[in-house]
């Protein structure tokens, strides 16, 4: 490497010298709040009915709520209420902690709880439903939950000038007191009745960076002691007095519908209380789960084939081929990349084949339900508390006001909770109702049911057709995918789908940041009977895999090291360069590696996040190899709590690694061959590599940190390593 290559890759954005930020959370179970009545008296919200404060009416007289994320007791506790559902990602202790900022309140007295389904005030910014996805719970929510905390604060600072007849601005507000040069002090608590009937302030300033005691800083989680513990409650622990629990057989093929049912033998199994069919297949509700299964198991069920997918993953992925050869929709066009392609020195072109790929959470998919006529009670880990509420509301004969939604904790979720048609909560209203009577019935997914029960990432076929000139750079690039959408048919196809684009399907390949003259990006959008749906990171699950597999195969058809191949092409993406630069530098990337060692990296943006990754593996004897080390930086703007951010990526790295490696969804003669972990592995423990994050520090508004996540592609780094003098100069925002 020349030093005119070193000159340039410092020359990117280097300004300060702060260091990279390196991270190596006061809790019990909460309870649930209801939001009761609507509107704003005197500008603030009805109080919330919360365990331990009595009615709303009686509460209101104690209680500051001057906004739908907040209340402050009597008992000086703060509880929040978070209008996402947290599903691992830590969005309960992020949205906690930005009230909790501008709150100036002590950690130990945050408490959190989850919002009720009402869309009017906890509606997602960016959807305009309640709901999140593409984890931005936290990003869309960042001014919300700040400008909520100020606003409490400056209500309470009013509150104690007025008592205590001084100047507002001489009150201090630190770790959740209140206090004045006199001596005269109080908490929270101790002012929350007189700051209850202070006027709501029309506009609050928030605080500077340099104040910030919570954000940017890493502190427990609100539900590490209760997920330690066993205290947290999912939607698989609810108990109630006379609940039933059911489980659906359903079709071996998707799209078949039952033709008949003998349930005799069903029947006679101690614990079962009824069969009922609905659409989806042959439900049977028992005492408990194992008599379910096990009446599930006696049903003998003739299933009708006729219009389902019978195809299998051979037979879709031929179709697939013959498809690249065909032309596909125009997604992106840059310059000509056919008459650039006819003039090149080398033509590279390569096929990337991605299977389906099942979500497998820890928690399966399951609803609980209490139907009486007139209204619906449900509890379960929504994603998209509007659309469930609604779909709930239609199937169920009544209007959407009359369910009520409580969200519980999930055990997991990377999209598959968010799904359009509401299936799993549908089916337990379908369920609840044929039932007829008003008790709780939990409708469980089995392991096997999840696994075998679609709403897979698609199947995609890539081919990458890329031309590098003479002196070795890229002057042409045809990139054409073929595969399922996943936004068509549903809801969102109006605000997501543009001329027949899936904009899932292409996205992390037309937002390429590479400075390529001639670009053309292609989709063919193929219909197959699978049902499918977003998984972590959604299109970017393929397309990061084959765009940087692919310029890593350039880098070597050019002769040119990797990182630098890459450095060139990024001139006018500063923020790509950052956390490229900053994971080569970490992973020491100039260090020769032992025998039988070799290095790899990959960077993609995805949800408004930039991650670089260095991998370095091993080869076992006898063939194979282990992922040793992976090495992540990760721009993600401001990280609200940094170890969350770390956790993410680790868990991110992990999942990826375990899809790469193992994951595959196949189909034979339409039924799905995988049940469940055994044959469907996922990385285990002893697989897992040693993990590095580190953040870029940054000021822009937080972004993603639970989706992006990529598959990295491994190969021997170069012989030619850069200087230890030059790393040291490297100076990384």
């Amino acid at each position: 490497m020349s030093n005119s290559d070193l000159t340039r890759i410092f020359a990117i954005s280097t300004p300060g010298d702060g260091a990279a930020v390196e991270t190596s959370s006061a809790t019990s179970r909460r309870t649930f709040i209801k939001i009761s009545g609507a509107g704003l008296v005197l500008g603030l919200m009805p109080l919330p009915e919360v365990a331990g404060l009595g009615g709303a009416a009686e509460a209101a007289a104690t209680s500051l709520a001057p906004n739908p994320f907040l209340v402050i007791a009597p008992d000086d506790t703060v509880t929040v209420i978070i209008k996402h559902l947290d599903k691992g990602q830590g969005a309960a202790t992020g949205l906690a902690s930005l009230a909790a900022e501008e709150l100036d309140a002590d950690w130990s007295q945050i408490r959190t709880v989850f919002a009720p389904a009402d869309a009017t005030k906890y509606k997602n910014l960016e959807f305009g439903v309640q709901g999140v996805g593409g984890s931005n719970g936290l990003s869309n929510s960042y001014s919300q939950y700040r400008e909520a905390g100020a606003t409490a604060r400056a209500m309470l600072v009013s509150a104690a000038a007025s008592a205590w007849k001084v100047p507002a601005a001489e009150i201090t507000v630190k770790a959740g007191k209140l206090a004045h040069s006199s001596g005269k002090s109080a908490s929270f608590g101790e002012m929350a009745q007189a700051a209850a009937i202070v006027a709501v302030p029309k506009s609050v300033k928030l605080k500077d960076a340099k104040d910030f005691v919570f954000i940017g800083k890493s502190f427990p989680r609100v539900d590490s002691v209760a997920k330690s513990n066993g205290t947290a409650k999912y939607t698989i622990d609810q108990q109630m007095d006379g609940m039933l629990v059911a489980v659906i057989a359903r079709p071996p093929k998707f799209g078949a519908t039952v033709k008949s049912v003998d349930a005799s033998a069903t029947e006679k199994i101690a614990g079962v209380v009824r069969v009922i069919t609905i659409p989806q297949g042959v439900a049977v509700l028992a005492k408990s789960t194992w008599p379910a299964i096990k009446g599930r198991e006696a049903l003998k069920i003739v299933w009708d084939e006729s219009k389902a997918e019978t195809r299998g993953t051979a037979e879709i992925f031929a179709e697939y081929r013959a498809a690249l050869d065909k032309p596909g929709l125009p997604v992106r066009a840059e310059g000509d990349a056919a008459a650039a392609m006819a003039k090149a020195a080398k033509v590279v072109s390569v096929d990337f084949e991605f299977p389906y790929l099942a979500h497998a959470t820890m928690e399966p998919m399951n609803a609980v339900v209490r139907f009486n006529g007139t209204k619906a009670e449900i509890w379960t880990g929504s994603q998209l508390q509007t659309v469930d509420q609604g779909v709930a509301a239609a199937i169920l004969g009544i209007k959407p006001e009359n369910v009520s939604l409580t969200t519980l904790w999930a055990g997991g979720s990377f999209g598959r909770r968010a799904v359009p048609d509401a299936h799993f909560v549908a089916e337990a209203c379908m369920i609840a109702k044929a039932y007829g009577q008003p008790v709780p019935i939990k409708t469980i997914w089995t392991r096997e049911d999840d696994i075998k029960g679609g709403y897979y990432r698609p199947a995609y076929l890539h081919r990458i057709k890329a031309g590098l000139d003479a002196a070795g750079k890229i002057i042409a690039w045809r990139h054409v995918i073929v595969g399922q959408s996943i936004i068509a048919g549903t809801p969102f196809e109006a605000m997501a789908v543009k001329d027949g684009i899936d904009l899932s399907s292409v996205e992390g390949a037309n937002n390429l940041p590479y400075a390529i003259p001639n670009f053309k990006l292609e989709l063919t959008t193929t219909k197959i009977g699978v049902p499918v749906l977003w998984w972590r990171s959604v299109g970017s699950t393929h397309t990061a895999h084959a765009t940087e597999h692919m310029i890593d195969i350039l880098a070597r058809e050019a002769g040119r090291d990797p990182l630098m191949f890459r450095m060139d092409l990024l001139a006018k993406h500063p923020r790509h360069a950052e956390a490229l630069k900053l994971a080569a530098f970490k992973a020491g990337w100039d260090a020769p590696l032992p025998a039988g060692r070799f290095r790899g990296m990959a960077l993609h943006e995805s949800f408004k996040s930039y991650v670089a990754q260095v991998a370095e593996i091993s080869l076992k004897d006898g063939g194979g190899f282990k992922v040793e080390r992976v090495v992540c930086a990760v721009d993600c703007g401001i990280a609200v709590n940094p170890d969350v951010v770390v956790a993410q990526m680790e868990g991110g790295i992990g999942y990826g690694l375990g899809a790469a490696m193992k994951g595959a969804i196949t189909l034979k003669g339409g039924a799905v061959e995988q049940s469940n972990f055994d044959d469907y592995e996922v990385l285990r423990m002893s697989e897992m590599p040693r993990i590095e994050v580190h953040i870029v520090p940054s000021t822009a508004p937080p972004q993603a940190s639970g989706s992006p996540v990529h598959r990295r592609s491994c190969r021997p780094s170069p012989t030619r390593f850069w200087p230890r003098r030059a790393f040291e100069r490297l100076r990384c925002r």
